[in-house]
């Protein structure tokens, strides 16, 4: 098992026989999956899906976007509550704005985006703000096709 340490930028190696929610980063000590989603930049963004065993759900955002906004708490409630689901997620934040060429790369013509990473590949995406159902229906489809 493979993470990405928040804090630090680490790469973590650990086995899976280890709960993977109470994980810390052998170099900063951060817990590895903390509930919260991080806002990243688009090389750390890079790194995560390549290295995360996890899947990888990436909000990109902008702070002028006010659908973003609004769907941030629902972002943050997703995250927390992944912690408990038997397939924890790593949820990240791209604001688009400071990390103009990510948006570029990952071709994000609108905003929110989400983008569903599993195994270092895309695994789907979906634009607009999703309501707390429709966001879980959406990881959880993707995550069990």
């Amino acid at each position: 098992m493979r993470l990405l340490c928040p804090g630090c930028g680490a790469v973590n190696q650990f086995g899976s026989d280890r709960p993977v929610v109470e994980a810390k980063c052998g170099k900063c000590k951060a817990r590895l999956l903390d509930g919260v989603p991080h806002e990243v930049d688009d090389q750390v963004l890079a790194r995560a899906i390549r290295q995360s065993s996890l899947p990888v759900l990436v909000d990109f955002w902008a702070p002028w976007c006010g659908p973003c906004r609004m769907f941030a708490p629902t972002f943050e409630s997703y995250a927390a509550n992944s912690l408990q689901s038997t397939q924890p997620v790593v949820c990240l934040k791209l604001n688009t704005e400071s990390s103009p060429a990510a948006g570029q790369q990952f071709n994000i013509r609108s905003i929110p985006t989400l983008a569903l990473f599993q195994g270092g590949i895309e695994r789907d995406r979906i634009s607009g703000a999703l309501n707390p159902a429709q966001l879980n229906q959406w990881v959880s489809q993707r995550l069990n096709q």
